[in-house]
């Protein structure tokens, strides 16, 4: 069995800020209805949280890019599963798990922009303050994140931890 890491930011932290977020969200988008599109696999569980917080009539869809090896290492990014719905004309919330470097963010970005949306707007649960060029384009940040690597709350390393209730840091061991 894996070792826990310990919470950097705790359960309750979370939960608090997520319920916050969807408020302020609500309040933003009033009058609107929300596309919330999703980025596979690390905002699959901040997503299912923050939504039971807007109170919008709202769609969700999803996409998946992939921009880290199995050492946690950052790669080429690709996209790997693309919108099952066209997002032309609507207001979409891009829900991100992570703003690190901003290379995935920026990606998603100019390709989402090219579906023509009526507004894209981005939510992270957490960044590291790596990109503040590209950090100008997030809106919606649950928390300041230290620059390591981080798991839990969905966000995983080679696989692992995504089922921690909490956010932790461990440590890259060099393959």
């Amino acid at each position: 069995m894996k070792d826990r890491p310990e919470a950097l930011i705790s359960a309750e932290e979370i939960s608090r800020r997520v319920a916050e977020m969807g408020r302020e969200i609500t309040q933003d988008f009033e009058g609107k209805q929300l596309t919330l599109v999703g980025v596979l696999k690390g905002a699959f569980v901040f997503m299912a949280d923050l939504i039971r917080h807007i109170s919008l009539p709202l769609h969700c869809d999803f996409l998946r890019v992939n921009s880290y090896d199995a050492h946690g290492q950052s790669s080429t990014i690709r996209l790997e599963f693309d919108l099952t719905q066209p997002i032309e004309g609507q207001h979409v919330l891009l829900i991100e798990d992570i703003l690190d470097t901003g290379k995935t963010l920026h990606f998603i970005l100019s390709h989402l922009r090219t579906k023509n949306p009526a507004s894209l707007t981005v939510c992270c649960l957490l960044d590291k303050g790596l990109n503040p060029d590209l950090a100008k384009e997030v809106r919606y940040v649950g928390f300041k994140a230290p620059r390591t690597y981080l798991v839990g709350y969905g966000l995983d390393l080679a696989g692992e931890y995504r089922e921690l209730p909490y956010v932790a840091r461990v440590d890259l061991k060099k393959p």
